[in-house]
């Protein structure tokens, strides 16, 4: 399964992914880093890779509608959070992702668990 990072998740969150077995790019590999969220999703589409980010922005299906994509996954932390927090859920998210099908649909990643959005198919 291809992923793509964003900016947000650093070499500990590619590394979880990479043991893992995931093939994974960052933004940092591909120099796309401060990259506008249309044209990050877009490659994400071209590359054909599920966007991994913290950017709440793409949690809106209004905006960024998962149908169109492989899969948007965000990570919600909550407040007053470490990264030992950031990088469990890192873990529960790749493991998820392993045995549950994230195409065309939202996951947001919370402390407790996720919360998957699949818009209705016309």
């Amino acid at each position: 399964m291809k992923i793509k990072l964003d900016e947000n998740l650093g070499n500990r969150g590619k590394n979880i992914f990479l043991q893992y077995g995931f093939d994974v790019l960052t933004v940092y590999d591909q120099n796309l880093q401060s990259s506008s969220d249309d044209k990050l999703i877009q490659i994400c589409k071209e590359e054909k890779r599920i966007l991994v980010t913290l950017d709440l922005d793409f949690s809106n299906p209004l905006v960024f509608n998962p149908s169109l994509y492989l899969g948007i996954a965000v990570i919600r932390l909550p407040k007053n959070s470490s990264p030992d927090i950031l990088y469990e859920m890192v873990k529960n998210l790749a493991k998820a992702m392993i045995n549950n099908d994230i195409d065309g649909k939202l996951w947001i990643i919370q402390k407790n668990g996720i919360r998957e959005y699949q818009p209705d198919k016309e």
